[in-house]
């Protein structure tokens, strides 16, 4: 039968959307300033092309100018001529200031390229007297297009006083191909830093919400497993409590072991799952100490339920440096798992046997090929009627411990589970042997 897909929880949409949402201003903020920048870039560029180009008319004007002189009280334009001042653009006007009149044009250069109106040119020309120093103003030729002026005076010989004004009239769109080739690669290189800020605001958004989707995982999980593990004891008491209900008076007292059973399972999951959900939520370090851990697992025998089969202990004397409550949750949890599926008539069928770091566990139940061992510590994959979550939290207890689970097959059938901690640290002083007992923390 296919699976239903997985319908996203509401937390994983509000997470996802934040990544969304912070991806999106990562990339606003980007557009804005590589806008900002481009902007700047550009009109520096078009302030850097208008003033070269006025620059450049200012110097064809006052060569111009200079050029110009009176003899016997006529202007003399023959220095005009030849010179590539006049030449090309800008092209070059030079306009007499008449007594009776206006200025009027005396001389024009040979490029004439633009069709300006004569109001245009005598404006800046008297502009130009009258300030006695270089004036410059934008105009439009006869067929619209824009133009620049400026103008700068000359002066008579014999009066030094001033005479007229030599035009320069430039193109605007000098230089504009290269302007907008700066826009065009302005425009190119912002679209892919654009593009390329906003994958790499995503992939730093999905990194920096890391946390919070590992602690969502967690949760999710915590739950899933509380849901699952609950389940069966809850029901088995629900059971019970209906079937004594509806019996005839003492009939409690036959559903009493069977309620306390459930109750124990019950208390058992639920530190299963505190211990569980401490290690994935990293709420609290591993507190470790000097821990004698054959004291520790015969008091974990000694708490399985006298109508179970009794282990067989093999103790050897064992120091090591662990988390007391982690590691007896793991030994219960082996215990749990060899009695549930160990198969165990008396107690020479289960064997728990303590040996330096380690524990080992063995019963005669089926069997685990050593293969297997990662999926049944998957959680929700044990065989039997199990959930796999004790296995799965043995192993996440020894991993925290330095150390490891292992499983093989026992001589004569069954399997042998070694739950491998950390050996102790050498202390300066310790007493090598025998020493008094430490004490357990529970």
């Amino acid at each position: 039968m296919a699976r239903s897909p997985r319908r996203r929880s509401p937390a994983r949409r509000r997470l996802r959307r934040l990544q969304l949402r912070l991806t999106a201003a990562y990339t606003l903020i980007t557009v804005v300033g590589l806008a900002c920048l481009s902007w700047v870039v550009i009109r520096t560029d078009d302030r850097a092309r208008e003033d070269a180009e006025y620059d450049e008319m200012r110097r064809r004007a006052s060569v111009a100018a200079s050029l110009v002189y009176y003899e016997d009280d006529r202007i003399r334009l023959d220095g005009l001529q030849d010179d590539e001042a006049t030449t090309g653009t800008p092209q070059i006007l030079v306009l007499e200031k008449r007594p009776d009149g206006g200025p009027v044009t005396v001389f024009r250069g040979r490029t004439a390229q633009f069709a300006v109106a004569a109001g245009a040119v005598d404006a800046v020309a008297r502009s130009a007297m009258e300030a006695e120093g270089p004036v410059r103003a934008g105009a439009r030729d006869r067929s619209g297009e824009p133009v620049r002026l400026l103008a700068v005076p000359f002066y008579h010989d014999a009066t030094d006083e001033v005479a007229g004004a030599a035009v320069a009239v430039g193109d605007p769109e000098r230089g504009a191909a290269e302007h907008r080739s700066l826009v065009l690669s302005l425009v190119v290189g912002a679209g892919a830093l654009t593009a390329l800020a906003a994958v790499t605001g995503h992939v730093l958004s999905g990194r920096s919400m890391r946390p919070a989707w590992q602690a969502l995982e967690q949760q999710e999980r915590l739950l899933a497993d509380a849901a699952h593990e609950l389940r069966t004891p809850v029901a088995v008491m629900r059971g019970s409590v209906e079937v004594a209900a509806g019996a005839p008076g003492g009939a409690l007292d036959a559903h009493l072991p069977r309620i306390r059973r459930a109750a124990d399972r019950m208390a058992d999951v639920v530190e299963n799952l505190l211990a569980r959900g401490r290690l994935e939520a990293a709420v609290d370090t591993v507190r470790t100490e000097p821990l004698r851990l054959d004291q520790l697992v015969e008091e974990v025998c000694a708490e399985l339920p006298e109508s179970g089969p009794r282990p067989r202990l093999r103790l050897e004397e064992s120091v090591t440096e662990a988390d007391a409550a982690l590691v007896r949750v793991a030994v219960r949890n082996l215990l749990d798992n060899a009695v549930r599926h160990g198969r165990a008539s008396d107690g020479a069928e289960l064997v728990v046997t303590v040996r330096g770091p380690e524990v080992w566990v063995a019963d005669r139940g089926p069997g685990v090929d050593p293969d297997r061992l990662p999926e049944l510590m998957e959680r929700f994959s044990s065989p039997g009627g199990g959930t796999g979550i004790g296995l799965s939290l043995v192993r996440r207890i020894a991993e925290v411990h330095r150390g490891d689970l292992t499983v093989r097959a026992r001589p004569g059938g069954g399997a042998e589970f070694v739950l491998r901690l950390a050996p102790a640290r050498s202390r300066p002083g310790r007493r090598r042997g025998g020493g008094p007992a430490l004490t357990i923390r529970s």
